[in-house]
């Protein structure tokens, strides 16, 4: 689960102003990016050419699921800020929600690579599985699998038998339900070859679309564009791969700088895991010239 919420907080200790301050960036930092992502499903929604087209499904499905992914992340956040302690059965859905949807992101983004070289390479001879009307199929495919990794992982822990899960008050925090060495391994494992494979299809897609450039006689503008955009999707992981580097910056920030543990934790949620999930879908959906000029016709009301 790639969410920070080890932020202690005393409501009586002279940090507690601290901790209103970090609340007060992070829900409007927050609220802009759900307005952002509103624009955008609404002209997916208002618009049946974007509705039309693989892409921009993949697209609206990606955006949707980095939604759940924030949304889920900010409430943990501010549940662990609170210091808000409920039955342990409530704990599990939000865990496994945030990290469902964490899993599916990689997973979509090279999704989209490959949408994208089957449009090149198969321009006419769309296979049927990436046809707009069945592209659903490779969605609810991807969430099957995004979801089967957390069942997984909550099943191979070890639970406490004199923990009653439906009366056991805890603070809803990742090392509540992943404190078996089984399971970190398990994570790690599963998050490294993730986000290495999706990297090699991503290389692999564009190298491929780099070579057949030479051999296809169409359009090289939409080539082009393809080849941007596989490259837009390489990024788009990187800023995925941030909340990895959480373990490197925590202990560089500790040689270099007497932060507390709390600042510690907030400033890596706030680089590493809000701004990556923020960015990425508002990039990819300012470049995309159609969604781009929808989109200033939205907000000036035209």
């Amino acid at each position: 689960m790639q969410n920070l919420t080890e932020l202690p907080f005393n409501a009586t200790s002279p940090r507690s102003l601290s901790v209103i301050i970090k609340v007060c960036v992070v829900i409007p930092f927050f609220c802009i990016f759900l307005c952002c992502i509103a624009v955008m499903l609404h002209i997916f929604a208002s618009h049946s050419q974007f509705l039309d087209t693989s892409r921009y499904i993949l697209f609206a499905s990606m955006l949707i699921n980095d939604t759940v992914q924030l949304l889920f992340s900010v409430l943990l956040f501010l549940l662990v800020m609170a210091q808000v302690k409920f039955a342990l059965v409530y704990c599990f859905p939000l865990l496994f929600i945030s990290t469902a949807t964490f899993q599916n992101t990689p997973l979509i983004l090279a999704t989209m690579s490959l949408e994208r070289y089957v449009a090149i390479i198969y321009p006419l001879q769309c296979p049927p599985a990436w046809r707009s009307d069945r592209i659903w199929i490779i969605i609810l495919s991807l969430w099957v699998l995004s979801c089967i990794f957390p069942i997984v992982e909550y099943s191979i822990g070890q639970q406490n038998p004199s923990v009653n899960i439906f009366s056991t008050s805890v603070v809803c925090k990742p090392a509540i339900v992943n404190s078996s060495p089984k399971q970190t391994l398990f994570k790690a494992v599963v998050n490294i070859l993730c986000f290495a494979v999706v990297a090699v299809i991503i290389l692999v897609t564009y190298v491929r679309i780099l070579l057949e450039t030479r051999k296809l006689r169409q359009n090289r503008t939409s080539v082009s564009k393809a080849m941007h955009t596989v490259l837009l999707h390489g990024f788009q992981l990187l800023l995925s791969m941030l909340a990895f580097t959480i373990p490197i910056t925590e202990n560089l920030t500790v040689l270099r700088a007497n932060w507390l543990p709390e600042d510690i934790s907030y400033f890596n949620y706030f680089c590493f895991i809000l701004i990556p999930r923020f960015l990425s879908p508002l990039i990819y959906g300012l470049r995309d010239q159609s969604l781009r000029s929808y989109i200033w016709k939205t907000l000036l009301l035209k």
